[in-house]
């Protein structure tokens, strides 16, 4: 099975290569309080107040998607590696000197530590290294300086590197998501249709890479009395299905690129499909990760009031 997550999910997302842009909107800064357009009932509101609370937790998260602070590709070569203005790579923090990085034109990779550098490899010092990068099994090697540390992925056929910080300005930043106010409406139990076999959807990443993923099937609802269908890809280690989806409130209310919304295992020929739960995707909150957009097939032609509107602090 191809794996399409994050790091943190599995492996696409979007893992990562220079960073994204994002659409102006005018939203507030704090998150919206829970509301209610449509009637619903208390434990609903308080499962999407708590479903809220947990995913801003995780997002606070010293090793979440906001402590990324730095970001850049990666050429064949040597490149040395530091906070100082003259490195080749420089990083926001750390050492002037971290060391040398070299990439070698059949994709190895090896980091050569500054003397007196102080880095780390799992805990331990180091002179040279060879580097996996998030598609290797156990990768990717992080080379630490203290609590930050740096790394390189792929995407595609490109290479890049990642440094990550516990104080990250984004991370400092964080004061939560604005949201669309719950609409008990926009949770949807549609129709599941399996495929005999699974497909292959090709999604496209924020710096126009390719990725493979892999469909089992279709969900189909009726709004505003016409049919909607949107594809979900399969995630690696979880068993729920992951839709990546545009609508008309796409550049708009809500971040561009897409938003993402995860689903139970269908039952009995149904799948429940909870917007209010729609949110956005790492990209969206932190311009130094790459996340796949919504394929056409997934882009709605309906304004979804629902879920978690732009991030006015993305970096």
């Amino acid at each position: 099975m191809r794996s399409i997550l994050f790091p943190a999910l599995a492996a696409l997302s979007v893992s990562l290569l220079g960073g994204c842009s994002r659409e102006e909107a005018a939203v507030p800064t704090a998150a919206v309080p829970v509301e209610t357009v449509q009637e619903a009932d208390p434990a609903y509101l308080a499962s999407i107040e708590q479903w809220r609370s947990e995913r801003a937790d995780r997002l606070r998260d010293p090793d979440g998607w906001l402590s990324f602070a730095g970001s850049g590709q990666v050429a064949v070569g040597a490149h040395s590696v530091g906070s100082a203005r003259d490195d080749a790579i420089v990083l926001p923090k750390g050492p002037a000197k971290w060391g040398v990085l070299h990439l070698s034109a059949d994709g190895g990779l090896r980091f050569d530590a500054a003397p007196e550098s102080g880095l780390t490899i799992d805990g331990k010092t180091f002179g040279s290294a060879p580097l996996l990068t998030q598609r290797d099994e156990g990768g990717p090697t992080r080379i630490a300086a203290g609590r930050q540390y740096f790394y390189v992925v792929k995407t595609g056929d490109l290479y890049g590197w990642r440094f990550r910080d516990p104080e990250s300005p984004a991370l400092q930043a964080f004061a939560g998501i604005p949201h669309f106010p719950v609409d008990r409406a926009w949770r949807i139990e549609a129709d599941w249709r399996p495929y005999p076999a699974l497909r292959t959807l090709q999604l496209v990443t924020t710096n126009g890479t390719l990725e493979p993923a892999d469909v089992p099937g279709q969900a189909e609802f009726e709004r505003d009395g016409k049919r909607h269908v949107l594809l979900p890809v399969v995630q690696e280690d979880s068993e729920q299905l992951f839709f990546i989806i545009a609508d008309r409130t796409s550049g708009k209310q809500t971040y561009g690129g897409a938003r993402f919304l995860y689903a139970d295992p269908p039952r009995d020929g149904r799948i429940v499909l909870d917007f209010n739960k729609a949110q956005n995707p790492p990209c969206a909150l932190n311009g130094h990760v790459v996340c796949p957009t919504a394929p056409p097939e997934n882009r709605l032609d309906l304004a979804v009031a629902a879920g978690e509107q732009t991030y006015p602090l993305a970096h």
